[in-house]
């Protein structure tokens, strides 16, 4: 995927970004001379690229492709809000919500598709910038998802900077540092606020999206599991401690609720994530698929937060391919969103596929739904690994739900984080 390099750790305190954004350039200066200083003074410490943009004014002919940017800004003095910071285009159709710059049409519309789409490792697919890139740097910070490819950092930042952060054994990203202006790119104030504000404006999906939270505010995810246990799953991916489980009160699992009335979930929530799932392929079962997907959206009306709550809440029901075409319809009338078809397909061949209801961001499909072909070569396959070997969904539920790192603690391998 990108450019990895080891990892690397502070202690002690924190960096309010949200603060620095709204305060006075007089505080920020003083937060980057402050943090430069700490910084000296650690073994190990986080290295820094800044870059004056004057060395920039020797350009002299409008240069190809996305250098046009830099000469646009540093020659012709153009506003960098007026040039779409992903392509170079001056057709701007509106502001990038992370950093100062404009966008246009079709690189909004790619920004909103890609922007919660995850690797399995837990970061960002694409350029937090132009949300492409072919080589990416990963953020050092156990806390941050966010990649840059190295063309937008060469051509935004300075000539040369990408071969300079490939030399740093720790890297911190332009959302991280205390400090706002690295060369031409610069950070937007509040912009998790800009970022929700962004896809409320200009997203499709009427499905209400929160604003990401800061890294030092994020709290341990509680979750209510109907039906399908995903605690490995939750824990390989950094949101449950190894062993957690529901005797911490983070996750309660629940097989049958058939009894189960609206005290009964506010006595045990509030809960962040409400996940359920009919039962996989291959498995007996003495209830009907639609049987889950109505006991679901009953738990789900409990669990949500009242009306107007800004706390993040998330729900995910995960189909393995049993329900009906009429029950596909009622969920999707009751869900008010429309299913996603998630498929795992190794060396060309289908393992295993589900269809998806969910209020998570980035869930969208990478492939057309499935044909009755491909439908009964997953049945066959299930009938011939026998009921022990049924096809198993851990990796897809991890797909769905890692642009939840925006929103929750994670659980880092290194136990010392980076400042953030």
């Amino acid at each position: 995927m990108g450019s990895r390099k080891n990892s690397c750790s502070k202690t002690g305190e924190t960096w309010d970004l949200e603060t620095l954004d709204s305060s006075s350039p007089d505080s920020a200066n003083h937060l980057e001379e402050q943090w430069l200083k700490s910084s000296n003074d650690d073994e190990h410490s986080v290295e820094v690229v800044l870059e004056d943009s004057r060395e920039l004014l020797s350009l002299t002919s409008p240069p190809p492709g996305r250098e046009i940017i830099r000469y646009e800004v540093t020659v012709n003095q153009r506003n960098i809000e007026d040039i779409c910071l992903c392509c170079g285009s001056l057709q701007v159709y509106t502001q990038h919500p992370l950093f100062e710059g404009g966008m246009c049409a079709p690189c909004k519309d790619i920004f909103l598709e890609t922007i919660f789409l995850y690797d399995m490792d837990g970061h960002q697919s694409y350029c937090s910038i132009c949300c492409f890139g072919k080589t990416l740097f990963i953020c050092e910070s156990p806390d941050c998802t966010r990649c840059y490819c190295f063309e937008c950092v060469d051509i935004l930042v300075g000539p040369g900077t990408s071969e300079r952060i490939s030399t740093m054994a720790c890297w911190v990203c332009f959302l991280c540092l205390p400090f706002t202006r690295s060369g031409l790119l610069q950070r937007r104030r509040k912009w998790r606020h800009q970022l929700k504000a962004f896809h409320d404006l200009e997203g499709s999906n009427p499905v209400k999206m929160y604003k990401i939270v800061s890294a030092w505010k994020r709290q341990p995810v509680r979750v209510l599991n109907l039906f399908g246990k995903i605690d490995k799953e939750l824990e390989s991916l950094g949101f449950l401690e190894s062993g957690s489980g529901s005797e911490e009160g983070r996750l309660k699992y629940l097989e049958d609720v058939t009894n189960v009335v609206r005290r009964d979930v506010e006595r045990w929530g509030p809960f962040d994530l409400v996940y359920g799932s009919t039962q996989p392929l291959g498995y007996s079962c003495n209830r009907c698929p639609g049987w889950y997907m109505f006991q679901f959206h009953r738990i789900l009306q409990y669990a949500q937060p009242p009306s107007g709550s800004q706390q993040p809440f998330f729900w995910l029901f995960m189909d393995n391919l049993l329900l009906t075409e009429d029950d596909q319809a009622t969920a999707t009338r009751f869900f008010q969103v429309e299913a996603v078809t998630l498929q795992d397909v190794r060396s060309r061949v289908l393992q295993n596929a589900v269809r998806v209801w969910s209020n998570i961001p980035g869930l969208k499909s990478k492939h057309s739904a499935l044909t009755p072909k491909e439908l009964q070569s997953l049945e066959t396959q299930t009938r011939t690994r026998g009921k022990m070997a049924a096809q198993k969904v851990d990796l897809l539920v991890k797909t769905c739900l890692l642009p939840l790192r925006e929103y929750f603690k994670y659980f880092s391998q290194n136990p010392l984080p980076l400042y953030k």
